[in-house]
């Protein structure tokens, strides 16, 4: 029989049978949410790079901080799902307007990096997220604990590093940084399925952990890249 006469099931490659029909919906909630928040964020990135009209900064940074603490507090209901949406859109506009200053960066050095950081971005969320999926349930929930104390590590280099000024220090933060953030992935969506299991229907609040965990990885992507091309110019100087 030739391989290629052969059909494929796809409705059997996309069946999760660990996870519930609920919970099955709730994600597709959550990452429809997901989307929304990607979107925005691209529009607030565009008012600080092309327009100018909001410049990312310590004020953005309040203000995503400000929105994030505003939709916590705020009950998850039928009644505020829509309000709830609205304040996740602020959410998502101030944290991709304080992309702008590392877009910046980027763009100086070369502008088709973050075109190759989102790509990349994009890939290395979908593998991590379908491996958390097609996995056995709660098999990644054991790198909470590893994955907490990594992020300890980081912020101990990064203060550090304020007063050593070490580039190999900040790169081998950025590289770990990254791991890590790939290992929030796994971690962070077997979590919010086991929530999803337990009753906890909050798709708004759960796919803020999976927009932090995608924008975390494009930032350190755009700036290893962008760091990767300046060495390669510095050489072909040189030479």
């Amino acid at each position: 029989m030739n391989v290629f006469d052969r059909s494929i099931n796809f409705d059997s490659l996309f069946k999760f049978s660990q996870i519930s029909h609920s919970t099955q919906l709730h994600l597709k909630n959550v990452y429809s949410s997901l989307a929304l928040c990607m979107f925005v964020a691209a529009a607030g990135a565009y008012v600080h790079v092309v327009t100018r009209l909001f410049q990312g900064g310590m004020l953005t940074m309040l203000g995503s901080l400000a929105m994030m603490a505003w939709l916590a507090m705020t009950p998850h209901s039928p009644l505020t799902e829509k309000k709830r949406l609205a304040i996740l859109s602020g959410f998502a506009f101030f944290t991709g307007v304080g992309l702008g200053p590392t877009m910046d960066y980027v763009i100086s050095i070369n502008p088709s990096i973050i075109v190759t950081a989102f790509l990349g971005t994009s890939i290395i969320f979908l593998c991590f997220t379908l491996s958390a999926l097609y996995a056995q349930r709660r098999s990644y929930l054991f790198l909470g604990g590893t994955l907490m104390s990594g992020l300890s590590i980081l912020l101990l280099v990064s203060f550090l590093n304020m007063f050593l000024g070490s580039v190999m220090l900040f790169t081998a933060h950025m590289y770990l940084g990254l791991v890590i953030m790939c290992g929030f992935v796994l971690f962070d969506t077997q979590l919010i399925i086991e929530k999803a299991e337990m009753g906890d229907k909050d798709y708004i609040w759960h796919s803020v952990d999976l927009f932090l965990d995608f924008v975390t990885i494009f930032r350190k992507l755009m700036v290893i890249l962008a760091m990767n091309e300046k060495q390669d110019n510095r050489k072909k100087e040189k030479k």
